[in-house]
């Protein structure tokens, strides 16, 4: 059925640090089929903080995909409470799970879509934000294993800038005392997290102008109460660390990384993105020759929401060789 969660036992998930994440597994949810030559999957890993449940707006025939003509399988990654995660490892839970990495995430999807969906090959590897990390990740890791390549508000490497965003983050989180050390019987709000979060998914004009500040203090009462519920505090830890850490060279320079790359690539940025600067991400698509889409809109980081109306059609040509 279209959309229904599902599970594949991966067994020990190897990581690139050594270690290893026991029982691991993945969720993933499919739409459409695969047609006869099994030619049309389209790989689709999920976001920062985000889940394959919340993936339904992105798919229909006017959206990004159209699953009557693709085999649609949008992945968990790793962390997210769905897949292996901190919250859901019973014998390596909380702080006991180890830290992951985006190549780690990419290399339990590449298992998933190898060893479980038995799947040769792919058309394309897309997503979003962090998705889009691992997109870039997929496209230099596993180059011959699809054809074509659609990171989204992505990036290959992280800027200083992002830096002191995800540190920052990652400073609330550990300096709240409801975290307890990551050793909480009751995942906190992190309500400066949100709030430190809020700031930068978009700009500061859009958020003044969709914010007066006659509502300031309810919303902001909202951020301090909700925080980044549902989402675990230890699984918003484990996948901040592994953006923290990307790096598609692993050290290495990005020329060398870039020329590993052999699919057919656009890259869609974001001109005001306060979250993931697209000066990397738009370095990388010259490196290798690749198509770019630049959304400009005050919307920052949300602009392929915003500006859906651009970017959706561009996605779905460029999926049909366009």
């Amino acid at each position: 059925m279209d959309g229904k969660q599902q599970y594949a036992g991966l067994g020990t998930c190897y990581l690139v640090s050594g270690k290893q994440i026991a029982g691991c597994f993945i969720g993933y949810r499919t739409w459409g089929k695969l047609n006869a030559q099994r030619s049309n999957a389209i790989l689709f890993p999920t976001w920062f903080s985000g889940r394959s449940s919340n993936i339904e707006p992105s798919v229909g025939a006017e959206n990004l995909v159209d699953p009557a003509k693709y085999f649609l399988i949008v992945v968990d990654a790793l962390g997210d409470g769905v897949s292996s995660s901190p919250s859901t490892s019973t014998t390596q839970h909380g702080r006991e799970f180890p830290a992951i990495t985006i190549k780690d995430m990419v290399n339990a999807e590449h298992r998933l879509a190898t060893e479980s969906l038995h799947l040769t090959h792919l058309h394309a590897v897309m997503g979003i934000s962090m998705g889009g990390m691992q997109t870039f990740e997929w496209m230099v890791e596993y180059p011959d294993y699809m054809d074509v390549a659609i990171p989204i508000v992505g990036s290959p490497r992280l800027t200083g800038y992002d830096l002191l965003l995800w540190y920052n983050e990652e400073n609330a989180l550990k300096s709240d005392p409801a975290w307890q050390g990551g050793h909480y019987t009751k995942s906190p709000p992190l309500g400066a997290v949100q709030a430190i979060h809020q700031m930068n998914l978009t700009t500061p004009a859009n958020y003044a102008r969709t914010h007066p500040p006659e509502k300031f203090l309810t919303d902001y009462v909202e951020y301090l109460t909700t925080g980044v519920h549902p989402f675990d505090a230890n699984d918003w830890l484990a996948q901040l660390d592994a953006m923290i850490h990307h790096d598609v060279a692993h050290g290495a320079s990005m020329e060398d990384a870039a020329k590993r790359v052999k699919a057919k690539v656009l890259v869609v940025a974001a001109a005001q993105d306060h979250m993931v600067n697209p000066k990397p991400a738009l370095d990388f698509a010259a490196l290798i020759g690749a198509k770019t889409l630049v959304l400009d809109s005050d919307c920052g980081h949300l602009s392929n929401t915003c500006k859906a109306d651009v970017m959706n059609p561009a996605v779905r040509a460029f999926l049909e060789g366009k």
